[in-house]
């Protein structure tokens, strides 16, 4: 696709941010943050989203979903915007998700305590009442 098709494929905002399940408000703050872009149709008449900035947009919403923060992703897209190229992101986002692996790791330890905890304490309290109405 040639610069000039992907620029009048550009999405106006509120279309984008149906499309997808975000709102506007969201796109704008990402915008601010710097870790996506908008175009602008020529002449000025739309600003908007190319085919590209929408990948960029659902994979910052698979990010996201993973647990990666704000800064995380501008760490990624300064990387991604230094180099043009995957190979200095990849790298990057490998560390942060192995960050988030192990935090998740640590998350499900302590909620396995916690249940274990839950269960043992459940088994106290039936074990009084049953002592106290027996």
């Amino acid at each position: 696709m040639t610069k000039t098709e992907e620029n009048s494929q550009i999405i106006a905002i509120g279309d984008l941010a149906k499309s997808i399940g975000l709102t506007t408000r969201t796109l704008r703050y990402w915008e601010e943050v710097g870790i996506i872009e908008t175009e602008e149709r020529a002449g000025g008449a739309i600003r908007g989203y190319s085919p590209y900035y929408v990948r960029r947009i659902k994979f910052i919403m698979k990010l996201k979903d993973l647990g990666l923060t704000i800064r995380e992703m501008q760490d990624l897209y300064v990387a991604y915007g230094e180099a043009k190229e995957t190979d200095q992101m990849i790298p990057k986002l490998v560390g942060i998700l192995d960050r988030h692996a192990q935090l998740v790791d640590e998350k499900i330890m302590k909620l396995h305590s916690l249940k274990n905890d839950i269960i043992e304490y459940r088994q106290r309290i039936a074990a009084k009442y049953s002592a106290s109405n027996g």
